[in-house]
């Protein structure tokens, strides 16, 4: 066990023997290590995780699925009002995040209905994270 007393040294045991160091006797370096960033400015330094987890990417798609709807819905002519059905197919993974948060997604599209059964209306076929998949948007009366 190591503890540092109130003059900054540093007594540490080793073989049963406290040994003391000074401050002129560490060597201390900032190292990056993977997954997260450092930076250090005035004497303060602040470390992020970058590490992403299943709910960050999963979050990612869901923002990028909502622009790419609002984006048809624009492309399409709608007024800012308008509600919607979006549809999709072709890809699975992205079905199971719209399903997931199908809720958000329409409440943000302003979307009454979604569909998996084949896109219809107003159809674009996009890249979300690497995923193909063919998002449609129809105008509900």
């Amino acid at each position: 066990m190591a503890e540092l007393n109130e003059k900054g040294t540093l007594t540490i045991q080793v073989d049963g023997q406290d040994e003391a160091l000074e401050k002129d006797d560490l060597l201390i370096e900032a190292a990056q290590m993977e997954g997260y960033v450092s930076d250090t400015d005035r004497g303060i330094t602040v470390v992020l995780d970058t590490n992403l987890t299943p709910e960050l990417l999963e979050e990612g798609f869901v923002r990028e699925i909502i622009s790419k709807v609002q984006t048809m819905r624009k492309d399409a002519g709608f007024e800012v009002m308008d509600h919607i059905r979006v549809s999709m197919q072709d890809n699975d993974k992205v079905q199971q995040v719209i399903s997931s948060n199908e809720a958000q997604i329409k409440s943000e599209v302003l979307a009454d209905e979604v569909a998996y059964n084949g896109a219809k209306g107003f159809t674009k076929e996009w890249s979300i994270n690497g995923e193909k998949v063919t998002l449609g948007v129809e105008k509900l009366s």
